[in-house]
């Protein structure tokens, strides 16, 4: 139930999004873009894209190789230090 209504939530939010974005397009009319504005927008897009993907592998690698572990391990130790004894 809870993830229905997250899911929900998200794509209310998503057409909000995408109503906001739409109408601001009409509000600015037609607007003619040359070739150097179509050559950002791509290498915008692209490099935005590839930066995402190389975050994404490096996570994956990380996890893999157990890097992840050490943190989780210092997480863990790190709140033991600070319990209670009280509060087992």
């Amino acid at each position: 139930m809870r993830s229905a209504f997250t899911l929900i939530v998200l794509l209310g939010l998503l057409m909000l999004a995408a109503l906001t974005g739409f109408w601001a397009w009409q509000e600015v009319g037609r607007v003619e873009m040359g070739w150097h504005g179509w050559m950002a927008l791509g290498l915008g897009a692209g490099l935005t894209f590839l930066l995402g993907a190389g975050l994404m592998a490096l996570m994956f690698f990380s996890a893999r190789r157990g890097y992840d572990e050490r943190a989780h391990e210092a997480n863990r130790t790190h709140a033991d230090h600070w319990r209670r004894p009280d509060q087992d």
